[in-house]
């Protein structure tokens, strides 16, 4: 073939036959990859349609779907949905269908749904959180106190009343005798049971007096105000450094107490020091001194045998000096029979006022509740020696005898500050008067409300 004879030039033909060729191939390999694509969403249709179980219409149509085309656009999203799958909302058109500018906006909404479905499930499970949480420290303080004092319910004077009031739906004029002497019999002492029955007499009326839910009643209520005594709030941050003294007879619990207070007091941030004033009785001074290691707190102490107003006034100094935030000294034992013991410790508090003005700002006194209505004794003489402004009634766990609190507290005037319930650091609790009264008196209500 002559291509001179062509209309075009033979390069001009060259391109046009490469053209055509380069088309040809394009579109062979265009249809072998859409029959490749069909072949393979066939499958992937086959495999949905094997899912055990029916799926609804819907479902079956996202199902189908979505493995071609894993991101669809909005408006292919919002055509796919079926109208009836949802319930009619606000804007929607008589037939159903919502308009064009609805639909895009429902389409966009399965981009944001899904995050805001989770924060919408939460609510109701923090709204009930807080509700219980205030009650739930309360029964935790009363179940903390009830095993402490149930020695005082099953055996003091609260369960011998109460074996007068159980089962009686009306009382003669007789139990008022039968209540004296169950009280005048109570650790609580002598004046103040006198005082409850005259209050008891003069208080109630003829009628209310046959009832033993108004006596009962009456009884607490008047145990509670005679602890519930005018007293300022215990603020360890008043003062820098706030010195405590700490006053007792031996083997009252004063050192334990101490070692006890530091490690609440350490656990609350603050720097504590202890002075070991107890020069005279054998190991005092070791003993604070492991309760200061446990505790992380300084100790200060001296030889055994040296003069504790000088030990005392070291320490305090020595607080002062170094910005220590609470300074606790403990003192000897001191025998609250023999006069010159006491005037000593009256020297130690003058002492301590010399270490830093002011000081110090809390005198407690140490009483042992198994000593009973002695322990009345002992806080009176050493009221009359020394200003106390608190007291700690310890091993409350261990005896029946824990009425005598309501003595020294109507008695004396006298604030306790703390009561020792266990062995723990935990047991030395801060005292209220309300949750004191209800775990003494709370157990033995039920069977006048049956």
């Amino acid at each position: 073939m002559d291509l001179s004879s062509l209309p075009i030039s033979p390069t001009e033909l060259y391109e046009l036959i490469a053209v055509v060729g380069g088309v040809g191939v394009t579109g062979a390999l265009g249809v072998l990859f859409v029959r490749r694509a069909r072949a393979a969403r066939q499958r992937q249709i086959d495999a949905v349609d094997e899912l055990p179980g029916p799926l609804p219409p819907r479902q079956q149509g996202a199902a189908k779907l979505k493995p071609a085309k894993p991101e669809p656009e909005p408006e292919e999203r919002a055509e796919e949905e079926e109208p009836a799958a949802r319930p009619p909302r606000a804007g929607r058109s008589p037939s159903g269908h919502a308009p064009a500018h609805a639909r895009k906006e429902r389409a966009e909404e399965p981009e944001t749904a899904a995050p805001e479905a989770a924060p919408e499930a939460q609510p109701p499970s923090a709204q009930v959180i807080p509700f219980p949480a205030p009650a739930a420290p309360e029964e935790k303080k009363i179940s903390a106190l009830a095993p402490g004092l149930a020695r005082t319910r099953s055996a003091g004077f609260i369960a011998r009343l109460g074996e007068l009031f159980s089962g009686r739906k009306e009382l003669d004029p007789s139990f008022v005798d039968d209540i004296e002497k169950v009280l005048l019999t109570a650790d609580i002492g002598v004046k103040t049971s006198q005082k409850l029955l005259e209050e008891i007499r003069s208080s109630l009326s003829r009628r209310e007096l046959k009832d033993p839910d108004a006596v009962w009643a009456f009884l607490r209520r008047r145990s509670a105000e005679m602890l519930s005594l005018p007293a300022p709030e215990l603020d360890f941050s008043s003062a820098k450094p706030f010195v405590l003294l700490v006053i007792g007879v031996n083997g009252s619990g004063k050192t334990t107490t101490i070692g006890k207070l530091a490690a609440k007091l350490t656990g609350e941030g603050r720097r504590v020091l202890l002075a070991a004033g107890d020069t005279f009785r054998a190991a005092a001074a070791e003993q604070l001194e492991i309760w200061a290691g446990r505790t992380g707190s300084t100790i200060v102490r001296g030889k055994e045998g040296a003069d504790p107003s000088s030990v005392i006034f070291d320490g305090v100094k020595r607080a002062a000096t170094e910005s220590f935030d609470v300074a606790i000294a403990d003192t000897a034992g001191r025998l609250h029979t023999k006069t010159d013991l006491m005037q000593e410790l009256q020297k130690v508090r003058r002492t301590v006022g010399k270490a830093a003005p002011g000081a110090p700002h809390e005198t407690w006194l140490v009483i042992d509740s198994t000593s009973g209505q002695d322990a009345i004794a002992q806080a009176q003489i050493f009221t009359e020696a020394m200003a106390v402004s608190g007291i700690v009634l310890t091993k409350l766990d261990g005896t029946a005898k824990g009425g005598v609190i309501l003595g020294i507290a109507d008695q004396l005037k006298i604030p306790v500050r703390y009561v020792g319930v266990g062995e723990t650091v935990d047991d030395l609790r801060r005292f209220d008067p309300e949750e004191f009264v209800e775990a003494l008196f709370a157990p033995l209500e039920a069977p006048l409300e049956s």
